[in-house]
């Protein structure tokens, strides 16, 4: 019989956190059929045998257990052991699973009924960090984005507003959308689907209470994920999904993660920088940033400007943990006591936190939303960059 719901449950050498892993899952209070359906990548250790012990104790309780896995030397990675236990699987909808996390006895039945709702979203949930203090930042960030947040702060360098773990879709829309990328390790291969869906047009959902107890220890298979992979993805998605909206825009950040974003950029899309902008007096009064690399000539001189005399759109690219953050709100005070009602939703300011970056406070600011400052992107060009008798007040739209 098909299973309403498949818990699908990658493991490699999972033996110390599988077995309250498998524990959570036999504590669920769905009153649907449920299937767990497990791929044993290559494990060396006793992860096979624990898997066994659980399979009498899950099925005693009418949970269905699939298992499938290989023994070779090296693990298939991630992505290929997710696609073949949903490949193995049957059920309507699928609730990912990590075998070093553990789900709240609610977290089927709150995350199905979202499903039901929402049947070409992504549903998450909140989720409590173990150890309690280990990357507070970026909890916050998973537990706090408001409902807006969930598709505007895709650009960060958080990676999927509502994280793989957590994730709960249903069948249908995951085989529109996917498989995951099977490349191995080192491939993020949660991003990569993640942006797939909203190519697709997919929408985000998070259930608003902690469902997941989500662990963080040296073995994570994110550690595999070089910084630098991830950069190039994320750009690579900001000029397919936000650039072409814009005929110009300002980098925030003239220091080096901003002067990174510009030097990522193609050629087309670095054309359309008119300028940095900062708070740094030091990087200001250099007026200008060359980029010696280019193979144009002239090579690209690109003004630096203070945060008062910059336009936008903006790319903000950021530590908001850092001095600068108070002219960020002044900035937003200024443009919005100018706004007017907006036209259309295709431009924004958009954000790209660097590495180690605080995440936007959940408050009622408008600046935090990313999508309230947008300008006619034809006011300022390329061609009149740089010089300041050309600029003209630009038009700001308050984004609702």
């Amino acid at each position: 019989m098909q299973a309403h719901v498949s818990i699908i449950l990658p493991v490699h050498n999972a033996e110390p956190w599988l077995d309250e892993c498998l524990r959570s899952v036999l504590q669920q209070d769905f009153e649907g059929t449920m299937e767990l359906s497990v791929f044993n990548d290559a494990s060396k250790d006793k992860s096979g045998a624990i898997i066994e012990k659980w399979r009498v104790k899950l099925e005693d309780s009418a949970v269905h257990v699939i298992i499938g896995g290989h023994d070779s030397p090296s693990p298939r990675g991630v992505g290929y052991s997710k696609n073949q236990a949903v490949a193995q699987s049957s059920g309507s909808y699928l609730c990912f699973l990590d075998s070093d996390d553990v789900m709240m006895p609610q977290r089927v039945r709150l995350q199905h009924e979202a499903a039901v709702q929402h049947p070409s979203s992504i549903i998450g949930c909140r989720v409590r960090r173990d150890p309690p203090n280990s990357t507070e930042r970026y909890t916050r960030w998973i537990n706090q984005l408001t409902p807006e947040q969930l598709l505007t702060q895709v650009f960060t360098s958080n990676g999927p507003t509502v994280i793989m773990p957590t994730w709960f879709c249903s069948r249908a829309w995951f085989s529109h959308v996917g498989p995951f990328d099977e490349g191995g390790q080192g491939v993020p291969e949660d991003l990569l689907f993640f942006y797939q869906h909203l190519r697709k047009g997919g929408s985000v959902i998070r259930v608003d209470q902690s469902l997941l107890l989500y662990r963080y220890h040296p073995q994570a298979a994110t550690h595999a994920v070089l910084e630098t992979t991830i950069w190039t993805h994320r750009v690579r998605f900001l000029e397919e999904r936000a650039l072409p909206h814009w005929a110009a825009f300002t980098i925030w950040n003239a220091g080096k993660q901003g002067r990174r974003l510009y030097r990522s950029l193609t050629a087309t899309s670095q054309r359309k920088v008119v300028a940095f902008c900062d708070v740094d007096e030091n990087k200001i009064r250099k007026g200008f940033y060359c980029h010696e690399d280019s193979q144009e000539r002239p090579k690209p001189r690109i003004p630096i400007l203070h945060f008062r005399a910059a336009r936008p759109p903006f790319v903000i690219c950021v530590k908001l943990c850092i001095p600068g953050q108070q002219e960020l709100r002044e900035l937003q005070a200024r443009q919005w006591c100018a706004s007017v009602p907006h036209p259309a939703d295709a431009t924004r300011v958009l954000c790209v936190l660097t590495p180690g970056a605080e995440p936007f406070p959940p408050c009622g600011h408008m600046w935090p939303r990313l999508g309230l400052v947008t300008q006619d992107p034809h006011h300022v060009t390329p061609a009149n960059r740089g010089d300041s008798s050309r600029r003209r007040r630009p038009l700001l739209h308050r984004l609702e």
